[in-house]
């Protein structure tokens, strides 16, 4: 083992490009935008009057004004501008492509860079959207180059052509702004290469794994961990750049080898997979290094999903055999690999090999803002010889979402231009109404949306009566609106006596209204609030117009002075939750536990059936079950509740994934398409928490099968054995064929495709019916906790799920679980729900 001499980098360079040049790509093109035909280190050609631009066009090209001398000349003296969409066609050949676009954010004639905002398709795929190339040029520039100057980059994606035997692309600007290029790239790769080469594990889903198959992918790193920046000339034949890891590893202490021993391909890492420089350096612990762990620290764009390529060699000559060194390897705080062992991977020392694993990012507070991605190795302590982690090559790929790699949902991210002073040009009004019709049309909606915001945060400024004169955005009638002062008055100033529970919108006061004659629950939005506007206005459209026992009733709510307030009828038993395992609150009797469960379940069904369109809840967990004086059940909080779809024959609507950690749906979860029967997971999570008296997700002090509630409850149903995790307060009082039923009731539940799950209306039935069985065996006599005992744990059950048999051994469908499964680092609404719920840190000590 030795530290990596940086002055021997230019002989192995020398050394490797003799082989690194395995793949001759088929599709080739290479433009200067705006420029002449030059040849640098590869020849550019020019797109003046060339056949893949459009014989006419309104588009002209500038020079930068003042070019940093540190920019190289080509393509960057040059940019071809767009006021209007403008498209470039490219012929090419079936299968995938790598489309490079390069950019210089400069100010071109009049043309500012920070005034540059415009989209990009291909294909039929969104790859930019309100793209302002200063931005992304100024966070390179403080995140990642730590200079005042402003870099030039390239964008890269990987698009998949199937019969169109062309690649258009597309730019578009936005309202009174412009586009601009200065170069374009298009390589063709191998068919295997990153498409259908290999099952992507994914972190965290028990349903994987994968293929990537005809999808449109961005490259967000490619990095040579341990060794210096690779050219594209010095790559594989498809010339793609690799960049220094240093930038993104997390401060620790870390040693860097090099290899002596010739790279050996095989035919599962083929010569084109990355150059032999990628393979002959690497990051290490080192051999006697303490407990730490190797991170890096990848700023990702938040809400959508990414394949991270883990290139491995062994290159370090005491390391010889199985056993030897194994390591764990973390991504996003969850373990990808317990065990790797390169010599289980491979067949020896100088074999390179790749791992491919898919995460979801979560975009928690649905901004889409960028968050860390962590991935992170140490060692096992099942190594037998030396305590190590390694790698040697990292690339990152952000997968399209339903066709886009920019907005997922488009609640999100609105394309709209932040403020600023309009683009002086020659036809600036021409410009903005064919270049941008559909970008203005969001442009209006988004603006008004922001109008409305501000008429609400400012609405103080008037006087009541003229509020309810002029302001008709919310309801009124069922729905009564307070002033700030009433609510006020209410809660004694908000005084943190009266709270009395807190949630993701804010906290919750008790209160007195009409000369303290009505009690009432008073929830407050938290400025610091992920949730806001959006949910406020949800939470009273569904709750002014629905009305329902089982659902708890909006009496009004008040938004003056920047405040935004919700007054319900106040819940004296609070949420189901507090009589369960948090509170110091008496136990719950079995039966009663039962008739919560029947009422809950049948405002979920009123909210699935009871109007036009199904409401789908989003939320629903026990916090969300609030439980009046006479213990009747009512589901709460719907600041996330979402619209069924329109049209018929449609099941689903595609979203942004929101609900809390450990009741989500692992189907929306994964797919982004959410249904009623993602409420009925939800609900079948809960039911088990009825049983069990336990949160749903427990990270210390208990085995890895039982740190999932739902994986929990699954696995003792399937087992036979549900009774030993009943609640043992209330073990003696439940019959046993109401046990069966009701387990076998949230097992359906909680099978992981939604189409097999019962509906809400099912589900009433199937607890109407344990609770018929339980009040039979009370009839028949006394205690019935004895008879529970006799039930074997390896009794078969069957039991009708109206119109289905169910058996307790149906195919176990949480493949490759880990304890944690879906759930683990789900997103939350409520922060309280997500605190400490990270059964191992990985970041470094």
């Amino acid at each position: 083992m030795f530290t990596f001499p940086l002055l021997l980098f230019p002989f192995l360079l020398l050394f490797s490009t003799t082989t690194a040049q395995p793949y001759k790509p088929t599709d080739y093109f290479l433009l200067n935008c705006g420029g002449a035909t030059a040849s640098t280190d590869r020849k550019w050609d020019t797109d003046e009057r060339s056949e893949f631009m459009p014989s006419t066009t309104t588009s002209f090209t500038s020079a930068p004004n003042n070019r940093d001398p540190s920019v190289p000349e080509i393509p960057y003296s040059t940019a071809r501008i767009f006021i209007t969409s403008f498209t470039y066609t490219f012929p090419v050949a079936k299968g995938p492509k790598f489309l490079r676009l390069y950019f210089y954010p400069a100010t071109y004639s009049r043309y500012k860079a920070d005034q540059s905002f415009f989209s990009v398709s291909s294909n039929g795929y969104s790859l930019l959207s309100n793209f302002n190339a200063f931005q992304t040029s100024s966070y390179l520039r403080t995140r990642i180059t730590h200079s005042n100057k402003v870099p030039h980059f390239v964008k890269e994606f990987i698009i998949y052509v199937n019969h169109t035997q062309t690649i258009n692309i597309t730019f578009t600007p936005s309202p009174e702004s412009y586009a601009f290029i200065n170069g374009i790239e298009i390589v063709s790769q191998p068919e295997y290469l990153y498409y259908k080469s290999k099952k992507i594990k994914y972190i965290g889903l028990s349903s994987g794994p994968m293929i990537i198959e005809n999808t449109c992918l961005e490259n967000i790193y490619r990095l040579n961990v341990g060794g210096e920046k690779i050219s594209p000339i010095h790559d594989t034949g498809m010339y793609r750049s690799w960049d220094q890891d240093d930038p993104y590893l997390f401060p620790s202490r870390t040693v860097t080898q090099v290899n002596k021993t010739p790279i050996v391909y095989t035919a599962d890492t083929p010569k084109y997979t990355a150059p032999e420089l990628v393979y002959a350096t690497q990051r290490s612990m080192g051999a006697t290094s303490e407990n730490r762990n190797l991170t890096w620290q990848l700023p990702v764009d938040s809400g959508f999903y990414y394949n991270l390529r883990l290139h491995f060699c062994n290159i370090i000559p005491d390391y010889t055999r199985k056993y030897a060194v194994i390591f764990k390897i973390f991504i996003s705080n969850q373990t990808a690999e317990e065990y790797a062992d390169l010599f289980y991977w491979t067949k020896g020392t100088g074999f390179p090999v790749f791992k491919d694993y898919g995460v979801f990012v979560y975009d928690f507070d649905g901004s889409g803002r960028k968050r860390d991605l962590w991935l992170a190795m140490g060692p096992n302590d099942y190594s037998e010889q030396y305590y190590d982690a390694f790698l040697n090559g990292l690339e990152v790929f952000k997968l399209s979402m339903n066709g886009s790699l920019t907005d997922r949902d488009s609640e999100l991210r609105p394309m709209v231009r932040p403020p600023s002073s309009p683009v002086k040009n020659k036809t600036p009004l021409y410009a903005a109404i064919i270049g941008g019709i559909g970008g203005a049309l969001i442009l209006m909606l988004s603006t008004l949306g922001f109008i409305v915001f501000q008429r609400v945060k400012h609405s103080g400024n008037k006087s009541s009566g003229e509020q309810k004169s002029k302001d008709n955005r919310l309801p009124s009638g069922r729905c009564r609106r307070f002033t700030i002062k009433e609510v006020k008055d209410a809660t004694r100033e908000f005084d943190k006596n009266c709270i009395i529970g807190r949630g993701g919108f804010g906290m919750v006061y008790k209160g007195y209204i009409d000369n303290a004659t009505t009690t009432v629950a008073i929830k407050r939005l938290n400025a610091l609030s992920k949730q806001g506007f959006h949910e406020f206005q949800m939470e009273i459209g569904l709750l002014s117009k629905l009305r329902h026992v089982q659902l708890v009733s909006l009496i009004g709510y008040c938004d003056d002075e920047g405040e935004m307030v919700l007054v319900y009828d106040y819940m004296s038993h609070g949420t189901l939750q507090d009589h369960l395992y948090k509170g110091n609150n008496p136990n719950l009797p079995w039966k009663r536990r039962l008739e919560i469960c029947i009422g809950a379940a049948k405002g979920l069904d009123y909210l699935h059936t009871g109007a036009n369109r199904a409401i789908i809840h989003r939320d629903v967990k026990s916090t969300n079950i609030l439980l009046d004086e006479n213990w009747v059940a009512k589901v709460a909080d719907f600041g996330l509740s979402k619209l069924g779809p329109k049209e018929k024959g449609v099941d689903h609507v595609s979203t942004a994934v929101k609900g809390t950690f450990g009741y989500m749906d692992p189907e929306y979860y994964k797919m982004q398409q959410l249904t009623e029967k993602s409420d009925v997971y939800s609900f079948g999570v809960v039911l088990l928490e009825v049983l069990c008296s336990r949160p749903v997700i427990i990270n210390r002090g208990v085995s890895d099968e039982e740190v999932n509630l739902a994986e929990w409850g699954r696995l003792n149903y399937r087992k036979g054995t549900l009774k030993e995790i009943v609640d043992k307060r209330i073990s003696d009082e439940i019959a046993p064929n109401c046990l069966m039923k009701f387990g076998e009731v949230a097992n359906s539940c909680l099978r992981m495709k939604g189409s097999k799950r019962p509906k809400m209306d099912e589900v009433v039935w199937g607890l109407e019916f344990a609770l018929q069985l339980q009040e039979a065996a009370e009839k028949r006599g006394g205690m019935v906790g004895e008879l529970i005992g006799g039930m074997s744990e390896n009794q078969e059950y069957m039991f009708p799920v109206k119109g289905e048999d169910v058996s307790v051994n149906e195919e176990y469908e949480f493949e490759g679980s880990t304890g944690v499964g879906i759930q683990h680092g789900l997103v939350s609404t409520d922060s309280s729900s997500r605190e400490g719920l990270v059964s191992e840190t990985v970041l470094p000590r």
